[in-house]
């Protein structure tokens, strides 16, 4: 068997399922059929360098071990931002880093790893890998980062978004960090832990993992959003297509960028995390800046995609 027919096998199950739009795991052996291999560590060297001639974006996906729900796997936060980062290389271009199980906070639930504590800004361990990985990515020629965190609690938003606008600084190419669900947020997706929004992309990308007559009568434990059993396969499908297509955007035009739209593009994203770090004035709960999200903060993802910052900068004034 050669490399790449059992690098295609690795993906069988419900990966493949991520996956579904590739000839992995669906029985194609025609090489004209299969997407492109984006994986960075399933890539030869020579692999690599052409693959970053076409696109020198680099995407960082992240996420937790973490409790959701009796319906779901403990790898959702990961996984699916994996998942949409390899369909985003796929479409526009770039590479994709390995996931990173591990991040700030997380339920007080079985099955959960907390590296960091819930709502610690400072983070003593995601902040320094994240810093460490960017520094990495530039080293090795990539022009543009995007580190796309499906695990989002208040502070894990912030800690990643603020290491993106400090490498982006340090680094002089330009470090997107952002939850999934910011980029849908004009789908009416504005991030939930294992209800509607995170079940409906599980059930898109990896629909094996997924068994709703699992849950029991609610309160479902350690579910908060909208009731995971109006979650559907079609809804998962419309929320990945604009996260990739924006991702996919994103990689290919961000290695391109000249300083002044770097430094524009900065200048919003120090305000964003500004406003959510600063709202609680060490007073109020940390989620306070994320209250009129739906509303204010609606087209970032448009906004992002066409380059128009100074109209996330004024979205931001409405937090």
């Amino acid at each position: 068997m050669s490399f790449s027919q059992s690098r295609r096998n690795l993906l069988t199950g419900a990966a493949a399922g991520a996956l579904a739009s590739t000839a992995w795991g669906a029985g194609k052996t025609d090489s004209a059929d299969v997407e492109p291999e984006v994986r960075y560590e399933y890539l030869h060297p020579r692999e690599i360098e052409g693959a970053m001639k076409t696109c020198s974006s680099l995407f960082l996906p992240l996420g937790t071990l973490e409790w959701h729900g009796l319906h779901n796997v403990i790898g959702v936060d990961a996984l699916k931002a994996h998942a949409l980062c390899i369909k985003a290389a796929q479409k526009g271009g770039g590479l994709v880093a390995p996931p990173l199980y591990g991040g700030v906070g997380g339920l007080d639930e079985s099955h959960t790893f907390v590296m960091d504590p819930e709502n610690d800004v400072f983070s003593n361990h995601l902040r320094p890998w994240l810093e460490r990985l960017c520094r990495e990515a530039a080293r090795n020629g990539f022009k543009a980062i995007l580190i796309l965190t499906g695990h989002y609690g208040a502070a894990q938003q912030i800690v990643v978004r603020e290491t993106a606008v400090r490498m982006t600084r340090a680094l002089g190419i330009p470090v997107l960090g952002t939850p999934e669900y910011f980029l849908a947020l004009d789908e009416g997706y504005l991030g939930d832990h294992a209800a509607w929004g995170e079940t409906s992309l599980m059930m898109h990308l990896y629909p094996d993992t997924v068994d709703l007559s699992r849950l029991e009568k609610p309160p479902y434990r350690g579910v908060f959003g909208r009731d995971p059993k109006e979650s559907t396969e079609a809804d998962g499908r419309r929320i990945t297509e604009t996260i990739v297509s924006r991702l996919a955007t994103l990689a290919k035009a961000m290695p391109t960028w000249d300083e002044a739209t770097i430094d524009r593009f900065n200048e919003a994203e120090a305000a964003l995390v500004a406003r959510q770090l600063t709202a609680p004035r060490g007073k109020q709960a940390i989620w306070v800046a994320w209250n009129n999200n739906g509303r204010a903060m609606r087209q970032y993802g448009a906004a992002l995609v066409k380059e128009q910052f100074e109209t996330i900068l004024e979205a931001v004034k409405e937090l």
